[in-house]
């Protein structure tokens, strides 16, 4: 029996390995129902997923984004990881605004590229790496970040991105009305988070 625990815990480090061995590794586990593995720091990290009060906000975002998504794009809440080759970093984000053609491939893993939004709500285990780790590599690639603290009751959103990381970001209490940027260009009303 294999005990799980709340907490993020690291599994392997890459030492002489490199990133498509982690990352392929990382495809392969077999992870327990309700936890997902990333590539975080060349390590790869097991995590459970959200606590059930997230879904609510998780859910609300995802709604109030759907009708904004540029075309051919999705947004979703599904264990999907994305790889960060540039990084060494694979991440499954809470949720995610996609290209549809980055699901058309045979591999377990989609292009960061692919990437228009990504929003992660933050635990009191994955804090730290949401802030700091997550924000960097992101800040190089996908357009707009949202990161829900859920322990401080706020929600930031970081946008236009570049090789320093993201070069604007606005933050509102929940309950306010926070504006995205383009590509989606709407409110987002955080009142039911």
């Amino acid at each position: 029996m294999t005990a799980m625990t709340d907490q993020a815990t690291p599994i392997d480090s890459m030492g002489e390995r490199t990133f498509d061995d982690l990352l392929r590794t990382v495809e392969e586990l077999d992870t327990p129902d309700g936890f997902k593995a990333e590539l975080i720091r060349g390590k790869i990290i097991v995590s459970p997923w959200s606590k059930l009060r997230y879904y609510r906000p998780m859910r609300l975002l995802r709604k109030q984004l759907e009708a904004h998504v540029p075309d051919s794009h999705i947004a979703d809440v599904a264990p999907i990881l994305f790889s960060f080759p540039a990084a060494g970093r694979a991440y499954g984000p809470d949720l995610f605004v996609a290209d549809e053609s980055a699901f058309e491939a045979d591999g377990r893993h989609a292009d960061a590229e692919a990437l228009a939004l990504v929003a992660e709500f933050t635990s009191v285990s994955t804090r730290d790496v949401d802030w700091k780790e997550k924000l960097e590599v992101y800040g190089s690639l996908v357009p707009v970040y949202l990161v829900v603290d859920m322990q401080d009751r706020e929600i930031t959103c970081c946008w236009d991105p570049s090789p320093h990381g993201y070069r604007s970001r606005t933050t509102v209490s929940f309950g306010q009305e926070l504006r995205i940027p383009a590509p989606f260009d709407c409110p987002i009303d955080t009142s039911g988070f």
